[in-house]
């Protein structure tokens, strides 16, 4: 490298700094920085050392020679950012707002090094005349040790270290001595943590020949490939329609082409289904990247995919950045899922970001789900995303489930208090008898939604946030109360601390209190609960699916982790105990969400040659989401929810920024909060963008620290992107660096 210069972002996570500052390379370093590397500066006036990622290098200075200050040293241990997603991470910083420092980090799936695993095996070189001369020079001088080795090694030539030190108990001296008379070599050879286990192949079903459907929809992709055209498809296909199939016929044409694939999925509980096909068709050229793993396990399967050793990356949206020389496709399955927005800074979306990455790689993007977003529907019927549609299950013999919608208010009315509808229960009894399997869902885990007082009507709240606690029963009987946000945990007193009541009692709904009533009404049946709180242990999604899917439960209780994208051929029912949960969510997306879940549930059952029930409760029966849901019709629903979003110009139909601040003190947020939201409308009167707050969040203190929250919506996304950035400069104004303020672009969350 002969640049003399290197531009660097410093590693600060503060808008005042946001910008790259030209740092002198030292001879020394010249070879062993490039574009990426992590490096040791001396930063502001005190010369404190930072750290920063090299962004660029230059041969000229910027300004005075001498004012311009030398890096240090090449941080020890760091992954360097490879120079395609530094460009990825320059425009989610534009497009989402953060500073640039979190965006190149947001595009590092591993930050740092691992200690690498290392198979050593001894191997023996002397032969013939020669090994006689060694054995009988090991003799003549007791060499006894050396002497057991060699006897060993003429019988297997080869032996790993573990058996030559623990075993035979050889010393390390001893094989320095060995070595150094030429008699063996000891060879070292890296080995990668293994984060897959091996499919066996007897037993295992295989994929099926793709039917007519399928296979138009892969050539259609593959061949536009081929031919040098690139785009983004939308797969709107029904529930059990083959969709997997269709990515795994896709990226075996991709790898036959000499590219690589990524996809993501939206849950870690999907990995285990999913990984086995992917596995069974493509071996060891498949691997995972997900938060499970651990910190060295990570860094290796980031090492196989550079290196070019793996050609298929799943995971969740951190695995879009995984570092592809030759990324020929980006499937990105459950399209819709929330899951694909980032929650914390830059807060992207893996969809618009994907899009991108496969521009700038000449790759495609396959956008898949039985239920496509709204956003990405419109554009598909726009003609930015090429719409391709599966309307049959992919196995002959299996048809969409019948669907019962039941009014929990006419169950009141009949007499029945149980959480079970007289429909569903008789349905669960049925498909015990019948020995098949069931699934209940609901979108809350715990036993009861919020604890109060009968008496006085205390509610028990989080000593940290503004939330009410959650009931949980652990291994022991005695329950706690537990706050989802920060963790809080209380154990549930006997009294009210208000007035002293004996009667404190739970309300709502939660899974371990279906599993409790699941228990009590059926206590022969084999049933089994998953919910975050099941799922702490890094194998617990695949245990429990497992088993599952081994018959070993009759009935599956969970959250909404076991409704998506699994296939349980057995499962012939789906009770969904309470679809209002999602319903009426302070959030414009609530409708979509309940479709969306209520259709997925439902696409679990009848998909083998067993015809399937779902039963879905609500105190809604009438609204537009659950009719449609109830007639899996997604035209339906996408044109009901399509007039109410364009009357009050939600997405995607125009765009919403909200501009979010929180600080550990109230009344500093408030002030600064106004401050800014004076400014916004201002300069959203000028360039007609509607600014309204600021006001508390929804949830007002999460671990002792304020939240508000203001909204700009504007019908073009580029008008919020320009505001987006006034409001950037203008916080770099003193007394704003004691806030932390993000910007959140078209939100899938509630503030």
């Amino acid at each position: 490298m002969s640049a003399r210069y290197a531009d660097i972002i410093v590693d600060i996570s503060h808008e005042a700094i946001d910008r790259s500052f030209q740092y002198r390379v030292p001879e020394i370093l010249q070879g062993s920085i490039r574009i990426g590397s992590l490096v040791n500066i001396p930063f502001g006036n005190s010369n404190r050392m930072r750290t920063g990622y090299v962004v660029g290098f230059s041969s000229q200075p910027l300004f005075d020679v001498e004012r311009i200050k030398e890096i240090d040293s090449v941080q020890e241990g760091a992954v360097p950012i490879e120079g395609s997603l530094i460009a990825l991470a320059a425009f989610i910083r534009e497009r989402y707002g953060s500073t640039m420092i979190n965006a190149l980090k947001t595009v590092m799936p591993v930050k740092e090094q691992a200690a690498s695993l290392h198979n050593r095996q001894v191997r023996i070189l002397f032969e013939g005349k020669q090994l006689e001369d060694y054995l009988a020079l090991c003799h003549k001088k007791h060499a006894n040790a050396k002497l057991r080795l060699t006897e060993r090694l003429m019988k297997q030539n080869e032996l790993p270290m573990t058996v030559v030190s623990g075993e035979l108990n050889i010393s390390g001296t001893t094989l320095s001595a060995m070595q150094k008379d030429g008699a063996i070599a000891i060879l070292e050879q890296t080995v990668y943590r293994e984060v897959l286990k091996t499919v066996s192949e007897s037993g295992e079903e295989t994929d099926v020949a793709p039917n007519a459907e399928q296979q138009a929809v892969i050539d259609r992709v593959t061949n536009d490939l081929q031919a040098g055209t690139t785009g983004t498809y939308l797969l709107h296909g029904i529930t059990g329609s083959g969709k997997t199939l269709v990515y795994i016929e896709m990226i075996d044409r991709v790898l036959a082409m000499g590219k690589q694939a990524i996809v993501l999925i939206p849950e870690i509980a999907l990995t285990w289904q999913t990984v086995k096909r992917f596995q069974r068709r493509f071996g060891a050229q498949v691997t995972i990247l997900n938060s499970r793993l651990s910190k060295g396990e990570r860094y290796d399967q980031f090492q196989r995919a550079k290196k070019g050793e793996v050609s298929v990356v799943i995971g969740p949206r951190s695995a879009l950045f995984v570092p592809f020389e030759r990324l020929g496709l980006i499937v990105i399955d459950e399209e819709h899922e929330t899951s694909y927005k980032s929650e914390f800074p830059p807060k992207y979306h893996a969809r618009e970001v994907a899009i991108e990455r496969a521009r700038m790689a000449c790759a495609s993007v396959v956008l898949g789900s039985a239920t496509p977003s709204v956003e990405s529907f419109y554009k598909a019927q726009q003609g930015s995303y090429q719409l391709l549609t599966l309307t049959k299950r992919a196995m002959p013999e299996a048809f969409l489930p019948k669907v019962c919608v039941v009014d929990l208010r006419d169950e009141l009315k009949a007499g029945n208090k149980s959480i079970f509808s007289r429909q569903l229960k008789q349905l669960m009894s049925e498909r015990l008898l019948r020995r098949e399997q069931s699934m209940l869902f609901i979108n809350r885990r715990g036993f009861a939604g919020f604890v109060s007082c009968r008496s006085c009507g205390y509610v028990f709240r989080c000593a940290h946030c503004d939330v009410s606690l959650t009931e949980h029963f652990g291994d022991t009987a005695s329950p706690k109360l537990v706050c989802h946000y920060c963790g809080y945990t209380l154990r549930k007193p006997k009294l009210c601390p208000s007035c002293q009541s004996p009667f404190i009692a739970g309300f709502g709904l939660g899974t371990q209190k279906v599993e409790e009533q699941v228990r009590r009404f059926f206590p022969d049946a084999r049933v089994m609960r998953m919910d975050t709180d099941t799922m702490k242990r890094k194998d617990a999604h695949e245990r429990v699916l497992s088993e599952f899917a081994a018959g070993k439960a009759d009935i599956l209780v969970g959250t909404q982790m076991i409704v998506k994208g699994h296939d349980f051929p057995n499962v012939t029912l789906v009770g969904v105990m309470a679809a209002d949960l999602t319903l009426f969510e302070n959030d414009y997306r609530s409708a979509e969400h309940t479709f969306d879940l209520l259709t997925q549930a439902a696409g679990r059952a009848g998909r083998g040659s067993l015809p399937g029930d779902v039963v879905i409760q609500t105190y809604a029966p009438e609204h537009y989401s659950i009719t449609a849901a109830s007639r899996q019709d997604y035209h339906a629903f996408y044109e009901a929810e399509r007039a109410y979003r364009s009357l009050l110009s939600y997405p995607p139909f125009g765009h919403i920024l909200a501009v979010f601040g929180e600080g550990a003190d109230q009344r500093k947020l408030t002030r600064l909060t106004d401050m800014l939201g004076v400014r916004m409308k201002s300069w959203g009167e000028e360039q007609g963008i509607i600014v309204t707050g600021p006001c508390d969040a929804t949830i007002a203190r999460v671990n002792d620290r304020y939240r508000r929250v203001l909204y700009a919506k504007c019908k073009e996304y580029d008008g919020l992107i320009r505001i987006k950035k006034i409001a950037e400069e203008y916080l770099k104004t003193p007394g704003f660096e004691r806030i932390a303020v993000s910007f959140d672009m078209d939100p899938m969350q509630s503030y």
